[in-house]
């Protein structure tokens, strides 16, 4: 049985500082750290933080890009018992304040160039001079410098004993919704801990791994999917700061990478740029992509050049959820794969009773990689997680040999002539017209059918396309009655600062 000690992560830097202190550790565009590096910089780092009064349960937030001091900050938190809220940074202003002020952090750690926005914000956040913590560049008057305070304080190991309880919370992260106000999912050490583990056994990690992280580590993606299993485990994970497409692919093949994740967007742009074939990329030996619609004519893209590129499914609220195993990726494009091992999943009606196979249900998700809940909101904790099983919102079917298929969420389907419409259905045939480079469908008012499909499109650089080759392209690939009934074309789609599209936008 596993004690409750090991679930804590804040042990792992510790032990790897001791079984391979000269491993490199992190490495990002600045710094490079081995275990033992990063072990001393965790040390100073919790002493200063309780030399400031910061105690078991307190918020720490952090406005950061991907850096080494981001991952500093994060075990530091974690050592202490302290609880980590790393922010957005393309949240706006009010965002900021309302998140902060929601979870009453009171120490703050944030780069350079967000100072000029944190000073027109200060008088608004509960947070003392003195906890204002400049990581990079010059500290502005308001703030102290982040290696100063480092190298002040001492690299011993805290005398605090580490905190034995799994449930104890371990980060808040907040996921912004489409409609409505940010809302913080309470992390316990105990689902970081079997999330790692998942991944883990998925990614089949082993100290010799490399990772090159491009996801933005605010995200569960680039932090706990992303991260976190290679550091557990002992490896070495790069760090960009920004995404470009051939640097990341000039440093997977430099640093031998062996494996790759990121989001479909971030795939797509570098088939759009680069020509992955460039490159020598032989050390990946897998390849994912999760967090939004794939397209299968991406995947089928990759798949001509000889890279096969398997999804994962997940959230906020649990991360990881299923994956597609490698050996699979071609025969089951588009799949999202099998559950996770440490974790359950199921199809489930309107009754909450579980679909068959090939019948269309919520996904809902059970076991310890839950989260505890929404910070201070208790009844949509309880509207989420019913019964043990957290609902995911999404839509979504499982074939005869327990494969997951995902197509939409619950609030995006529309009822046309007594059909059932997903919206993510109808995108995804847009996407891969090759002169659309955005799509986002809705439900309208239709005086026949009740309702009907509008499609919004933004088409790809310079390039023109009718209303009439769009319809042509849809019904050549679609049922009739879900082929939409009008196309406007706009210059971009309405994202939040989630990457989400805010369909009551669309429907204004």
């Amino acid at each position: 049985m596993i004690g409750d000690l090991d679930m804590n992560t804040a042990g792992w830097i510790r032990k790897w500082a001791l079984l391979s202190p000269e491993r490199v550790a992190l490495k990002d565009d600045n710094r490079k750290l081995t275990y033992r590096e990063l072990n001393r910089r965790i040390n100073r780092l919790a002493h200063f933080l309780l030399a400031k009064g910061v105690r078991k349960g307190d918020r720490v937030a952090a406005l950061l890009h991907n850096s080494t001091p981001f991952l500093e900050i994060f075990f530091a938190v974690s050592k202490i018992g302290a609880i980590f809220v790393p922010l957005n940074f393309r949240l706006s202003p009010p965002e900021i304040t309302f998140v902060i002020n929601d979870c009453t952090a009171k120490t703050f750690f944030f780069d350079e160039t967000f100072g000029p926005m944190l000073q027109n914000i200060r008088n608004d956040l509960p947070i003392a001079e003195d906890r204002y913590i400049c990581v990079d560049g010059s500290a502005p008057a308001f703030g102290q410098a982040y290696e100063p305070l480092l190298h002040a304080a001492s690299d011993r190991e805290p005398s605090i004993p580490p905190e034995a309880d799994p449930e104890s919370p371990h980060i808040i992260m907040y996921t912004s919704g489409t409609t409505g106000l940010p809302k913080g999912a309470v992390l316990p050490q105990r689902k970081t801990f079997f999330n790692v583990l998942n991944a883990n056994l998925y990614y089949q990690v082993s100290p010799e791994d490399r990772v090159v992280v491009s996801r933005p580590l605010f995200h569960s993606g680039g932090l706990l999917v992303d991260s976190l299993p290679f550091l557990y485990r002992g490896g070495t994970v790069f760090m960009k700061r920004r995404f470009d497409p051939e640097e990341l692919l000039r440093t997977a093949e430099q640093h031998r990478a062996t494996v790759m994740e990121t989001s479909a967007t971030m795939y797509r742009f570098i088939l759009e740029s680069c020509d992955p074939a460039r490159f020598d990329l032989a050390s990946v030996r897998c390849f994912f992509t999760g967090g939004e619609q794939v397209p299968i004519s991406l995947l089928r893209a990759y798949a001509e050049k000889g890279i096969l590129i398997s999804q994962i499914f997940g959230q906020t609220e649990t991360s990881t959820v299923t994956w597609l195993p490698v050996e699979h990726a071609l025969r089951k494009m588009g799949s999202v794969g099998l559950p996770v091992f440490h974790g359950e999943v199921r199809v489930v009606d309107e009754k909450g009773q579980e679909a068959p196979p090939g019948a269309s249900g919520e996904i809902v998700v059970s076991g310890p990689i839950l989260m505890s809940g929404y910070w201070g909101k208790p009844e949509l904790t309880r509207d989420t997680i019913k019964e043990g099983w957290l609902h995911t919102g999404d839509l979504g079917i499982r074939d005869e040999e327990g494969f997951y298929y995902i197509l939409d969420r619950v609030k995006n389907v529309f009822i046309s002539g007594g059909e059932n419409v997903y919206p993510a259905e109808v995108e995804r045939v847009l996407l891969e017209n090759p002169l659309v480079a955005a799509a986002a469908v809705i439900g309208a008012p239709d005086e026949k059918w009740g309702e009907a499909a509008k499609a919004f499109v933004v088409a790809a650089g310079e390039n023109t396309i009718t209303e009439d080759e769009l319809r042509k392209w849809c019904v050549e690939r679609l049922a009739r009655y879900k082929v939409p009934a009008s196309f406007q074309f706009v210059d971009e789609i309405p994202e939040n600062a989630g990457g989400k599209i805010m369909r009551y936008k669309l429907r204004e």
